[in-house]
């Protein structure tokens, strides 16, 4: 039982594609590294959490239980128009599905769509995935619903709408077969396709797991969905993945294995971040037996071919709390968008559920969690120095920049530039670097002594070799911008970014 609320603002597309990016070191690997390990962080939530819930009676189900979270749903930022955007769900008095309604940075106007509330959709669905689309080309496309609605029974398929404003919406353009619900719909920019992530069962081992179903035309894509059982594919769906035996498993009920209950992904500079609900139990009927609500924790991975993922970091990226009052006490869900660029932090907005009462998937609201920018992993260095080389990278900027914390006692950094047979290049030598020392920027730039920039070396491939003393490196890209914009892509986007979705000026 879900609900959907939506809010949409103007967009201007320019179908621009990222050619550089941060290279975060999240999904980099590093040769001859000695005297270094990698460090894994996760967001902290906002105190104030939750920071939208129900307060609206059409966002009350049919039993006047509070529904107000985005289920993948939608939190944005609109650049043209300067505000924060959600596309989240509301019980809308509905007994089985949800409703989709709109919401500003955390206003709900009333609009004309149902007058006198905020809802933008009243299709009585599962999930709902919003997306403001920064690369359609099509005013009338640039935002896109994929609404999983209720059939008959307990039936589901898949709906895509469009939308030049979030608000207003068309009637269905494609129409999927019949689904599992919890689906969820991206969009890829490295392969300029769409990309459904679809539910299936999979035996009795690993159940709930995800099939694959990509498409340039996201029409096509969604007329090509239907169900896939057990571990099979057909032309166009691939199996995808399945819960992995060391995820993560519920406190209480240890026995139960694992399973990936919603799976969707983010562009972020020049990485795909997916993000892997875990589901650790128990079923439905248990949790409405012992009032409780399932465990789902939000884990996060990497992919370079936007198929396969590195899921190494096995502690919940977005976790319950321990509190069974907090608003967050069990199922804990993703949000398509994440996360929006704000300053130095990075936003990710998640469903949470508090209570179980009246029925256990009650109690749906919407919490808050920051992390530093780039910040999901770093090269870590003690008080002794420690040093790594990067893969080779093309100079195609003339600045490079890193994201780095060395402002601890010993803290420092430098760097040297390595030609294509690893040999220091005269004038880029570490004894050349400028040395960097208590200092924390998300955005740095590396001098050397009679080298201001890269220019001498464009178009050739380098490696780097960073030295680093007690402290942290989180990132390194290569600019063309003294600014130091990146190239890369800006996920959900954010103050003073380009509204092309990329990071450029």
């Amino acid at each position: 039982m879900k609900s959907f609320f939506v809010l949409g603002l103007l967009f201007c597309s320019v179908g621009l594609f990222a050619q550089n990016g941060r290279i975060l070191v999240a999904n980099h690997s590093f040769s001859k590294q000695e005297g270094v390990e990698r460090a894994f962080y996760t967001p902290t939530y906002y105190e104030g959490n939750p920071v939208l819930k129900a307060d609206k009676k059409w966002e009350l189900g049919a039993t006047g239980d509070p529904y107000a979270a985005p289920f993948s749903g939608g939190v944005w930022y609109d650049e043209i128009e300067g505000k924060y955007k959600m596309w989240y769900s509301a019980g809308g008095g509905k007994k089985y599905g949800l409703i989709t309604c709109y919401g500003k940075h955390w206003v709900k106007p009333e609009l004309d769509v149902v007058p006198g509330t905020n809802i933008v959709d009243t299709t009585e669905h599962d999930c709902v995935s919003v997306l403001l689309d920064k690369f359609e080309r099509d005013a009338a496309k640039r935002y896109k619903m994929f609404v999983v609605e209720f059939n008959t029974g307990a039936s589901v398929s898949m709906q895509l709408k469009y939308s030049a404003d979030g608000i207003h919406w068309s009637e269905p353009k494609a129409l999927s077969g019949e689904l599992y619900d919890r689906c969820a719909a991206y969009y890829d920019p490295f392969r300029g396709k769409y990309v459904l992530s679809l539910k299936t069962i999979n035996g009795k081992k690993y159940r709930r797991s995800r099939c694959f179903l990509a498409h340039e035309d996201p029409e096509m894509l969604v007329s090509l969905a239907h169900r896939v059982y057990d571990n099979k594919s057909d032309k166009f769906i691939k199996y995808w993945f399945n819960a992995e035996d060391n995820d993560p498993r519920h406190p209480d009920f240890p026995e139960i294995r694992p399973q990936i209950y919603n799976h969707e992904a983010m562009p972020y500079e020049s990485s795909l971040i997916g993000y892997f609900t875990v589901w650790q139990g128990p079923e439905n009927d248990a949790c409405d037996r012992l009032n409780i609500q399932k465990r789902n924790e939000v884990l996060i991975g990497w992919s370079d071919d936007g198929f396969h993922w590195n899921r190494e970091f096995k502690q919940p990226f977005l976790p319950v709390s321990d509190d069974a009052k907090a608003w967050n006490a069990g199922n804990v869900q993703s949000t398509a968008g994440n996360p929006l660029i704000v300053g130095d932090s990075l936003y990710f907005y998640v469903s949470g559920r508090y209570n179980s009462k009246p029925v256990h998937d009650s109690n749906f609201t919407t919490g808050l969690a920051a992390l530093r920018r780039d910040g999901f992993v770093s090269m870590q260095a003690g008080t002794e120095e420690g040093h790594f080389i990067t893969d080779a990278v093309t100079v195609n900027g003339n600045y490079l920049f890193v994201n780095v914390d060395v402002h601890r006692k010993k803290g420092k950094l430098l760097v040297e530039v390595l030609d294509a047979k690893g040999t220091p290049i005269p004038g880029f030598t570490k004894k050349d670097c400028s040395i960097l020392k208590r200092m924390d920027s998300t955005k740095q730039m590396i001098v050397w002594k009679n080298k201001t920039d890269l220019s001498e070396l464009s178009g050739k491939n380098i490696s780097l070799k960073f030295y680093l003393t007690d402290g942290d490196l989180y990132s390194f890209w290569i600019s063309s911008w003294k600014t130091g914009e990146s190239g890369g892509y800006t996920a959900g986007g954010g103050p003073g970014l380009n509204p092309a979705g990329v990071d450029i000026k």
